[in-house]
């Protein structure tokens, strides 16, 4: 039978300690931590993320100091406000909400963060300080994929783990964090010839390529650990729209001894990774 690894559930768990400890670092420091979300035009998908941070911020008692600007914002008034959040005492993480209008030069502003307010874990400073083995802020989906590993207790020590995506903000930057826990890590992607025959290899199988219900049981080595990055808005014949993850559900959780859901898998545990890093970046300073 196939065990779900329950985000959702975890996230909670984590929500709940992070509260305990902000009211302590309040009562210490006189201070909330501080979160400025920034957003740029009117992606609904972005604007239901953005929400959904801000209320997990006002959970936790982590202070909101978002700015939602509209489509035509240029590029010099939203560094601008970077560098106004960079020096403000009162912000402790500055994340920008991606994807940006098309004019707009997304990986120059992220390197407009300070390092230590880079609550997404994606300044070159931070990739730099993972590569490494240093500490550091680290990127939130990853962060919150290891984190549900070692929640369930999934050992990764020698097991051949399979990623399939290259992303910056996912795929290469997980690679680094399970070689560390001193799995043994392959990266395939859209060019790899014969995915199937990889993947049925892996004895821990991400999919963070963005293609809906790509990994099919066929896939899918009996009894593997499936992680399912992927949220892809698909509609039936009804016109129904629905999510789904970039693995077919259905049919991997018949051959799959852990499986993510989508929703409540690892959309969850990004959020709380975020709200961990803002923590972090706020002791960081009083240290």
């Amino acid at each position: 039978m196939t065990n779900i690894l329950d985000g959702k559930t975890i996230a909670k768990k984590i929500q709940t300690q992070l509260q305990e400890q902000t009211k302590k670092l309040m009562l210490k420091h006189g201070r909330p931590p501080g979160l400025a979300v920034l957003m740029v035009g009117d992606n609904p998908a972005s604007a239901a993320y953005v929400r959904n941070k801000e209320r997990a911020c006002a959970k936790v008692g982590i202070a909101s100091f978002g700015r939602h600007f509209p489509s035509n914002t240029s590029q010099a008034e939203l560094e601008e406000t970077i560098n106004a959040l960079n020096q403000d005492q009162r912000v402790d993480g500055i994340l920008l909400q991606l994807p940006l209008p098309e004019h707009l030069d997304a990986v120059s502003l992220l390197h407009q963060i300070h390092p230590d307010k880079d609550v997404d874990g994606l300044h070159p400073v931070n990739l730099g300080r993972l590569l490494r083995g240093e500490p550091g802020l680290r990127s939130c989906t990853p962060a919150g994929i290891m984190h549900l590993l070692q929640e369930y207790q999934i050992n990764l020590s020698g097991q051949q783990t399979v990623v399939v995506g290259r992303s910056i903000l996912v795929g290469k930057p997980l690679a680094l964090m399970l070689l560390e826990a001193n799995a043994t890590v392959t990266i395939a992607h859209s060019r790899t010839q014969d995915l199937g025959e990889l993947t049925r290899r892996a004895d821990i199988l991400v999919a963070a390529v963005g293609r809906p219900q790509l990994i099919t049981s066929d896939m899918v080595k009996p009894g593997a650990v499936v992680i399912d990055v992927g949220i892809n808005r698909v509609s039936d014949q009804q016109e129904k729209s629905r999510l789904v993850g970039d693995v077919h559900f259905d049919s991997v959780q018949e051959t799959a001894r852990y499986i993510t859901p989508v929703p409540g898998g690892v959309g969850p545990m990004t959020v709380a990774m975020l709200l961990n890093n803002t923590i972090l970046s706020y002791t960081k300073r009083y240290s």
